[in-house]
């Protein structure tokens, strides 16, 4: 299955560019960077040398998706894809195995 903006959740999303467009907590909102590393609750996002760890569940994020992971495939653009955080509350491997009809939509 390939990553589109309907099946993100579902998929691995360590080396993902991600921005925090929302959040609980004004002081998270802004944060920017790549992903890497994810656990149960939380986003780490990296970015010049720095990282934060950023809780799932209080926040929004907006994936960018690589070139032709979008609805259209062949135009070569990159695809921003928002995705509550909630949504993403789970062990990666759990959420990342799921089968069938998405439950992330």
């Amino acid at each position: 299955m390939s990553r589109t903006a309907v099946t993100l959740p579902r998929h691995e999303l360590i080396g993902l560019a991600v921005r925090v467009s929302d959040a609980t907590d004004p002081g998270l909102v802004g944060i920017e960077g790549t992903v890497v590393n994810e656990t149960t609750n939380t986003l780490v996002i990296g970015a010049g040398g720095r990282t934060w760890q950023v809780p799932k569940a209080a926040v929004t994020f907006e994936f960018e998706l690589p070139d032709g992971a979008g609805d259209d495939p062949d135009s070569g653009a990159s695809t921003v894809v928002t995705v509550e955080g909630v949504r993403l509350v789970a062990r990666p491997a759990r959420r990342t195995e799921r089968r069938g009809d998405s439950t992330w939509r």
